[in-house]
Parts: C-alpha cells; structure tokens; sequence
C-alpha cells in the first residue's frame, strides 16, 4: 500500500474505493507483494538446492493457494482439511509435506491415503507408524534443537518446553527406533519459532541438525529448517536481514553437503514471510468516543477478524485511509465491536478520525482470516486479491445464514 496525493492505493486501485464496492470489514491482498516475497526468498538462497513450501496454515483462500502453485511454492500443511485445499487447487500429493502435532493416528493414516510426505514429530507416533508401515514409506523427523527463538513465547516453537518436535536430546531413542522398524529416514525438520531476531539462530539450528545427519542418517535427501523470519510491523520495526542470512546460510550448507557426500535439498516452510504483508484489514469507524483519560475509535472489526493484538500482544500499524494527511493529530485507543476487552491498537497517534472513516489495518495477510471465529454471533469479511491489474473478490462475506447452516434446532 502507497500514499498518492494523499490517497492510500494499492497496485492501481484507490483502497477507499475498494470499501465503497466490497463493504467493510474487508481483508484485501496485494499478490503482487507475495510474488516479491518469493523473489526475495530465492534471491537470498541462490546457491543451494532450494524447495520453498508455503506453511499454509498462515492464509488457506484457494485463489492464494494458486497463486502459490503458480509461482513454484510447493506446501506444508498441519491437518487433512489444509491438505485437501491444497490437492484441490492441483498440487500433487507429493508436493504437500503433512507435519501434524499430536494428532489422532487415524489422522495419520488419512495422510498416507492420500499420498502425502509425512512429517512425524513424536516418540510415540514414530513407534506407531514403525508398527503400522514399517520402512514401506519415506518420512522426516521433527527435532525440537532446544533452542529458544521467536518474538513471543507463544510463537517460539523450538524451545526445550516446547510441545513441537522431538526433543534431540531424545535421539538415541529415535535412532533405536528407526534400527528396530527400518524407518525410511529421508528428511530432518525443524521449526524453531517465528519472528526470530537474529540470524544466527538458524544457523546454529542448521548445525545441530548437520550433527545428528553425519552420525546417525547417512540417506538423507533433505533438511527442512521451517521458517520465522521477521517481517516489519511498523516503520522502525527490526526485520530478518534477508541478504546476510542467505550467505552464511548458504555457505554453511554447502560446507554440510560436501562433507555429507551426497546432494541434499534446503527447504525452508515461509508462511508469515510471504503473506503477512500482502495484506491490510479495512474496518468501518463506528463510533469515536472521547473520555476523560482515553479516546476511542471503535470500528466495525475486533478480534474476531484480527486476533493477534490480543493472543500475543502484536502491534500492527494502523492508518486513517480517509483522512492519511490530517494536520490535525490525536492520540487513539483503536477498539472493536466485541463485548469483550478488544483492543486493535493501543495509543495510536492518528490523524484526527471521524465517524464513517475507513481505517486500515497492517499485516493482515497472515493469522487474520485464519484465526477468525463468530464469536458473539458475528460473521467474517470477504477477502479480496488484487492481481495484474483486477480487484477479484475470492471470498464473499458470510452471512447469517451462515451462522444457521450447521445448527439443528431441537423440539421441547
């Protein structure tokens, strides 16, 4: 999104006037911006043999999904329902890798049905999968490298109290494992976090993987390092140096390779990385409401469609799209529409805001739709792509049918 003559675009298209066709709220996606995201990915790891696979859980709308497709991302997906939205919009099974956590076996087995990489991330679950498939089908390993990374605990993955992964303290008791069911072992995984800060950590990661790889998995045909690169959420914000990582990442790898004797893929899971920019949430303002101690912009959204401010205390920029050069400036608590603390953003300096304004809100590719729920019975927004020159909508907005479809109403 760009400032024209004190008007908000995106691509070719005036955002305010994206609200006037498609209504509010609204999620609104620049495909344009993911494409370059791709780019800058494979730009910073030119130099190894490098599979990107879109961690989908991040944004699942179909039309993204293609677009992935058509850009060469192959796909990680967490449950059966990612993966059947993935085969859906044409990706074969072997380009979708099943990395579920703690799920029912059935689950497990549905993967395999379908054909898809598996990714097993427990004790109890390789012994399972040993018992039931033996070495009839390649799978990775999740190691959890006891590392801690990630802005916010809650999005820190790779821990040593973390529930992801098995810990690699525990891998003399996977290796028994693998000996005693002649487990097919053709990937290692790891996925330590998101938004971690320095870029150090993924390299020492990489490395506690490469030591399990030389000791105990000599057929390896790839090492999957996850992702949680850091994209900005404001101006100042600190963001993963992508140029610095890719060379001491891609050095260190091709270190590992030459020493390991065989070719062996880098796959990195971006989901955040590539999406979460992509994205502005557009909400309505309903209400300002100026109090003795605080001011408050309430608008037609809350956590409901946005729900990261209030799981992980996210900041995300918030901009006045019908008045972005006010002279006149105050200071907002951005709230929503929900019975329920449910606060967007906190003490936000915004041009001076009036009821009927449309403001946009940051970084709503990613974990906004996805989380998005019908608490207190509301509905959730369209979603809307622009792409080469079309604004296509490619979600409608529910509506309250929506909400009675599944519903059986009961004779007292």
């Amino acid at each position: 999104m760009h400032l024209v003559n004190g008007k908000y675009y995106i691509q070719e298209f005036e955002v305010e006037n994206l609200t006037k066709e498609f209504g509010t709220p609204l999620y609104v996606y620049d495909g344009h911006k993911i494409e370059e995201q791709i780019i800058k990915m494979r730009s910073a790891f030119e130099g190894v043999d490098l599979k990107l696979k879109y961690a989908c859980k991040a944004l699942t709308n179909l039309s993204i999904l293609k677009l992935m497709r058509k850009n060469g991302i192959d796909i990680d997906v967490v449950s059966i329902e990612e993966a059947l939205l993935a085969l859906k919009v044409g990706y074969l099974p072997a380009q979708i890798q099943y990395t579920p956590s703690g799920v029912a076996f059935s689950e497990v087995q549905k993967a395999v049905e379908l054909g898809l990489r598996i990714n097993l991330d427990s004790i109890p679950l390789l012994e399972k999968f040993g018992e039931t498939y033996g070495n009839s089908l390649p799978i990775a390993i999740r190691l959890n490298p006891s590392i801690m990374a990630g802005g916010n605990l809650k999005i820190s993955t790779g821990h040593a109290d973390s529930k992801f992964g098995i810990s690699i303290e525990q891998i003399e008791t996977v290796v028994e494992l693998v000996k005693k069911y002649d487990l097919k072992v053709t990937g290692l995984h790891q996925h330590n976090g998101s938004d971690f800060k320095s870029a150090s950590v993924i390299v020492d990661a990489m490395k506690k993987s490469f030591e399990v790889a030389f000791k105990y998995f000599p057929d390896l045909e790839f090492i999957d390092m996850g992702s949680g690169f850091k994209v900005a959420y404001s101006e100042d914000d600190h963001v993963t140096d992508m140029e610095d990582l890719g060379k001491d990442v891609v050095s260190t790898f091709n270190h590992f390779v030459k020493e390991y004797g065989k070719n062996v893929q880098l796959w990195f899971e971006p989901g955040k990385f590539l999406v979460s920019e992509c994205g502005i949430l557009l909400v309505n303002t309903n209400v300002v409401k100026y109090n003795p101690t605080r001011n408050f912009v309430h608008v037609d959204s809350g956590l409901n469609h946005l729900i990261r401010p209030m799981m992980y205390d996210a900041y995300h920029e918030i901009v006045n799209i019908s008045n972005p050069a006010g002279e006149v400036k105050e200071t907002y608590d951005v709230v929503g529409y929900i019975c329920e603390t449910d606060t967007l953003g906190k003490d936000r300096s915004l041009p001076k805001v009036e009821e009927g304004h449309v403001l946009g809100i940051k970084n709503a590719g990613a974990y906004a739709f996805s989380m998005s729920s019908n608490y207190n019975s509301r509905i959730k927004p369209a979603e809307v792509l622009i792409y080469h020159g079309k604004a296509q909508l490619i979600r409608k907005r529910e509506t309250f049918e929506d909400i009675l479809k599944n519903q059986i109403e009961v004779e007292f």
